[in-house]
């Protein structure tokens, strides 16, 4: 057992987020989405989380990986087809979310630009989540131990 970890991180989690390099990329995605096949196609390590929403595993993800600062965005929702102005209910948690933690806002990408970018993506986390646009990119940054 570890303290202060998110228990909803499970081992195969952990070892998947500490794995990863700076400018590597996450994907949290909902129970709708093509984890699976994407993941098969592009390389992708796939772990799922069932049982937990995607803002769950935002929070949780959160908590442990530093997202990039050295670029103008470290975070992507999806686009709503056919709205892009849209801000679906899961998508207005992640703003939540993400600012809690001091992150800037994320970024929207097209659908396909964004089942594009997990497929490249080091990790998906694949949610329980059965609602629409459940689905954030995240950019790994680093943590430095350099003088301010």
């Amino acid at each position: 057992m570890l303290k202060n970890v998110p228990l909803l991180l499970t081992p195969d989690t952990l070892h998947a987020l500490a794995s990863m390099g700076h400018g590597d990329d996450v994907a949290i995605v909902d129970a709708n989405f093509p984890a699976a096949h994407l993941a098969r196609k592009g390389g992708a390590r796939l772990v799922q989380l069932a049982g937990v929403s995607a803002t769950q595993a935002l929070n949780a993800v959160l908590q442990v990986l530093p997202l990039d600062n050295f670029s103008s965005h470290a975070a992507w929702t999806m686009q709503v087809v056919g709205d892009t102005g849209a801000v679906p209910g899961p998508v207005a948690e992640f703003a939540v979310e993400l600012a809690q933690a001091g992150e800037a806002p994320a970024a929207t990408l097209e659908r396909f630009d964004f089942y594009q970018h997990a497929q490249s993506a080091f990790l998906i986390l694949g949610t329980g989540d059965s609602r629409k646009y459940g689905n954030i990119l995240l950019r790994k940054g680093v943590i430095s131990t350099d003088a301010p």
